[in-house]
């Protein structure tokens, strides 16, 4: 998987923006809240939000992610060499908690 294919994932969600191409954070955001995040243009990872610093820690023990740099506790990176799979879910999850915080209002106009 490469950069290309994790932007098509995000594009492929509802309401899903990606941030200003010219800037060096390159991220995607639902309801103007973030939830993937690329660390720079070389970067060979994504950022994602899981439900809790708990789960985050799990991933990190069990190998499918890492700390995610700069980022609260209840965020990670995963490789672009991991399954596609669960690059994907991680998107997923990741877009559904930032979707489902958002106020009803917002949630309703995407």
């Amino acid at each position: 998987m490469n950069r290309s294919d994790v932007n098509a994932i995000c594009l492929a969600m509802r309401g899903a923006t990606a941030a200003d191409p010219t800037t060096e954070l390159d991220s995607w955001k639902v309801g103007g809240k973030m939830f993937a995040c690329f660390g720079n243009r070389d970067a060979t990872r994504v950022s994602v939000k899981t439900d809790s610093p708990e789960t985050a820690s799990m991933l990190i023990d069990a190998g499918a992610a890492t700390k995610a740099p700069y980022f609260h506790k209840s965020w990670v990176s995963v490789g672009f060499d991991a399954d596609p799979a669960e690059i994907a879910h991680r998107i997923n999850v990741s877009y559904d908690i930032i979707q489902k915080a958002l106020p009803k209002k917002v949630r309703d106009a995407l």
